[in-house]
């Protein structure tokens, strides 16, 4: 939902941490009135007679009731998160007196904020441009240390730079082919069409290699998706298990026990990996169980990693062989477990690492070499190149833009050869500029604005 203008206007008032009962809490107001409003119900300094950046320690008191004893904090406009006057009120964490400050807030004049609109009055304030303030959404829910490196890059504008860089060279050109449309009839170039050639292409490669980026960055922000595929008892629910240190999946001796994919999510070096358990791989004439080995080979097909499991108890070379060469035509990067090594015989053991010397070997029932198959996932992911500190594009929104801007940028490149005339250009051209534009707000739409922020949480 839009906000009108007299809504842009309001004070609003959130709670800004957690709901439920905690230590303490913290109670957020933003707007002109903000400071006022809480110095009327405050016993302590007169607020607004104090700096900003200090905190002032009182009670805040709804007529002779005092509700609270507590810390308020002042940022005075424009050096807040907001550029607006904001309060922040530190009471105890107790649901009840977080309810009785907020209500009497409330009937004072401020209006409950609605999700994101705290960062939305950044954004149109001029705090910072949409591509930032999104990164501040990132930035709340990452949860490993190269999702946390990549939305702090974006929040700080690293990402935004690199736009707005393309889009100052490409105005230059678009404000000179928009001067021969007024000189038209007199046939003159202002653009120099091989320069303007020149810079297309090389714009088309940096935003060639953002769209290229977003897989990876796709990857920090939702994880690594990795299946443990294998036959029916293979023990991958074990492995799981194992790896999470925790009973997320029923093991069982009964071949065919796991029907469905079981996932969960353990960090490894930093990066969040999707362990997948999958149904185990085999032809079976039970309808749900064919289903689940349906929805496993899918799940192999898509992932970025797959651990296939060898039972070395129950499993013979050739079988090991074919299954290998099968994995190798799927195109998905595989690592060859070996699993039960403490009930495997010899000679099988000393053929396989013989014939693939690549193949890891563990007990996930004793959690044996564990550490050995973690180091490994991560130097077959090769995870330093999520520490590039390149710009990475990790919302999809941005992605579609950039696609969006490279149809424009191709089109362009097509009018030069094909010597169209300026009007046809400065289309193509403020096409481009435009996707461009939507990525750090240059270009808005209420709808899009409302879209954007109504996926933040309230009090953010």
């Amino acid at each position: 939902m839009a906000f009108t203008l007299s809504e842009r206007q309001d004070t609003i008032i959130a709670l800004a941490t957690p709901q439920g009962v905690g230590a303490i809490a913290v109670i957020r107001l933003s707007g002109k009135d903000a400071i006022r409003i809480c110095n009327e119900v405050f016993f302590g300094k007169n607020l607004e007679e104090q700096a900003s950046h200090t905190i002032h320690f009182g009670t805040i008191r709804d007529g002779e009731k005092i509700l609270d004893e507590v810390l308020v904090s002042l940022f005075v406009a424009p050096s807040s998160f907001t550029k607006e006057n904001v309060v922040e009120i530190s009471t105890h964490g107790s649901s009840y007196i977080v309810q009785q400050v907020i209500k009497l807030f409330v009937r004072m004049g401020a209006r409950l904020a609605r999700p994101g609109e705290f960062t939305q009055r950044a954004f149109l304030n001029g705090q910072f441009d949409l591509a930032q303030a999104e990164a501040v959404a990132d930035l709340i829910h990452s949860d490993s240390e190269s999702s946390h490196q990549a939305a702090l890059h974006q929040m700080r504008g690293g990402f935004s730079s690199e736009i707005q860089e393309l889009r100052s060279q490409l105005i230059h050109f678009a404000s000179m082919i928009e001067l021969e449309l007024d000189f038209s009839e007199e046939d003159v170039e202002f653009a120099n069409r091989e320069g303007l050639r020149q810079l297309v292409a090389r714009i088309l490669r940096l935003v060639e290699e953002l769209i290229l980026s977003f897989d990876l960055g796709n990857v920090i922000k939702n994880g690594v998706p990795t299946v443990i595929a294998g036959k029916p008892n293979a023990g991958k629910s074990t492995l799981l298990n194992a790896l999470l240190n925790e009973e997320k999946a029923i093991v069982s001796d009964i071949a065919g026990t796991t029907r469905d994919f079981i996932e969960d999510e353990l960090s490894l070096g930093g990066v969040i990996f999707r362990f997948i358990d999958t149904a185990g791989l085999r032809e079976t004439t039970d309808t749900i169980e064919a289903i689940g080995v349906s929805r496993t080979q899918e799940k192999m097909r898509t992932a970025a990693l797959i651990l296939y499991l060898f039972d070395l108890s129950d499993t013979d070379l050739v079988e090991i062989n074919r299954d290998i060469n099968q994995l190798e035509n799927l195109g998905v990067p595989f690592l060859k477990v070996a699993n039960k090594t403490d009930k495997a015989k010899e000679n099988l053991i000393a053929s396989l690492q013989a014939i693939h010397p690549d193949a890891l070997f563990i007990s996930a029932g004793k959690k044996e070499n564990l550490d050995g198959l973690k180091a490994r996932i991560l130097e077959l992911v090769n995870t330093n190149k999520f520490r590039t500190g390149n710009t990475l594009v990790t919302n999809v929104r941005h992605y579609d833009s950039l696609t969006q801007t490279r149809v424009a940028l191709l089109e362009v490149l097509g009018g030069l050869d094909r010597q169209v005339t300026s009007d046809f250009l400065a289309m193509d051209i403020r096409r481009a500029l435009h996707y461009l534009g939507e990525i750090t707000g240059e270009v808005t739409t209420d709808d899009l604005l409302a879209n954007i922020f109504s996926k933040f949480c309230i009090g953010k």
